[in-house]
């Protein structure tokens, strides 16, 4: 038993979870590509995606400010587990460790969605890259969030870097390079 699991034995609410898994496909365009991405990121998920506007004008792009240009969806839950357990599988359960930032969240990205176990390819569809985030978080964190009565959350209960590393090595089977 290691130093952290003892301690999350001791104290249910030092135990990191997952909070969210938010899912990223951007094409740089409008159009069909767009829903195309929308149509695979929907199967892939079960949740409707929703759209994200350019933020500024490129040129050489073609880009114009305002336009729809990627589609998102934000998994919690017992759907941002299963996916994320798929997704790891498709990165051969290996993240880089600066994947993680200083708060324990992480970020990895998958070149085609067909990579995913049990997906298949549909030609009509396309290949697609994606950008997986995953907000990792304890018991206790809705404090800083909520509306009425916002608090501060104390530095001894703070998620590092180091604890969500060997949680996602414990709960998840992953290996860090």
């Amino acid at each position: 038993m290691t130093e952290y699991e003892s301690k999350w034995s001791k104290n249910p609410m030092l135990k990191p979870k997952i909070e969210k898994v938010t899912v990223n496909i951007s094409t740089g365009r409008s159009g069909e590509p767009l829903d195309k991405a929308s149509k695979v990121l929907e199967e892939l998920t079960g949740q409707r995606p929703c759209k994200r506007e350019a933020k500024k004008t490129i040129r050489d792009f073609g880009i114009r400010k305002g336009e729809p240009i990627a589609c998102v969806v934000t998994l919690r839950g017992e759907r941002a587990e299963s996916f994320l357990k798929k997704s790891l599988a498709a990165v051969d359960n290996k993240i880089k460790a600066n994947s993680f930032d200083e708060a324990g969240n992480f970020c990895f990205g998958i070149k085609e969605h067909i990579d995913i176990p049990g997906t298949k390819y549909v030609p009509s569809l396309g290949i697609f890259g994606m950008d997986i985030a995953v907000t990792m978080g304890r018991p206790g964190y809705r404090v800083k969030r909520r509306r009425r009565c916002k608090s501060k959350i104390g530095k001894d209960h703070l998620l590092t870097k180091e604890e969500a590393i060997q949680f996602i090595k414990e709960e998840y089977g992953v290996e860090i390079s």
